[in-house]
């Protein structure tokens, strides 16, 4: 409901004569583009520091930690398709 509501005032912004030439100067673009970005930045910083930190501390970053579920869950099935096969000799 709220979505709907911000993008109903977002179209009426854009539709208006000022808006558009704000937007289409190159700076503003720009500036616009920097903050869209921000948050993915941030984002990525901030899981930079709490893998170093992980690192620093000799404790399994997330990545390290779901890379090694993907190996136990192949192994298992691995092992699975062994068992099964080996049944059936």
């Amino acid at each position: 409901m709220i979505k709907k509501a911000l993008m109903k005032q977002g179209m009426k912004l854009m539709s208006d004569p000022r808006v558009m030439k704000l937007v289409a100067d190159e700076r503003v673009m720009k500036a616009m583009m920097g903050a869209m970005s921000m948050p993915g930045k941030v984002e990525s910083f901030s899981k930079e520091q709490v893998e170093k930190i992980a690192r620093a501390m000799s404790l399994a970053t997330e990545g390290e930690v779901k890379d090694l579920q993907r190996t136990i869950r192949r192994l298992e099935e691995e092992v699975a398709r062994l068992q099964k096969d080996h049944g059936k000799k």
